[in-house]
């Protein structure tokens, strides 16, 4: 449960940081459902079993078992199919979420494997991607 709270609130951070492009956040359940939230004044609150996101439209409620993804989204579609842009062997750069970078690494693969559970940022020196490492 910890966890769901730790990327929830990282989720929240980059909300304020990187939604300037995006209009959207698009929730996805486990049973594939989406439900489409306007980023415009948007605030969320955690409970110990769910997440309530409030904007100008109202407040939706989400159950953090049956929450399956959040996507940023320009015009309330979902990404179907995202492709790694940084190759397994390509030599990496690891950041933490903040930015701080934390090493370097021969390939994307001895990155993974040296690295605790948790959300980082690899970036081969053209492309850059987050990564989950569970």
């Amino acid at each position: 449960m910890k966890k769901i709270y730790a990327f929830l609130a990282a989720c929240m951070l980059f909300v304020s940081i990187q939604a300037a492009d995006y209009s959207y956040l698009v929730f996805t359940n486990t049973s594939g459902v989406n439900t489409i939230v306007s980023l415009s004044d948007i605030t969320f609150s955690l409970t110990d079993t769910g997440l309530q996101v409030t904007n100008e439209s109202g407040t939706v409620s989400f159950t953090l078992t049956d929450l399956s993804s959040m996507q940023f989204s320009v015009d309330g579609t979902v990404a179907s199919g995202i492709d790694n842009v940084i190759k397994a062997d390509a030599p990496v750069d690891v950041y933490l979420v903040d930015g701080l970078r934390i090493g370097s690494f021969d390939s994307l693969i001895d990155a993974v494997s040296a690295l605790d559970e948790g959300v980082y940022v690899v970036s081969d020196g053209t492309n850059s991607q987050k990564i989950i490492v569970k």
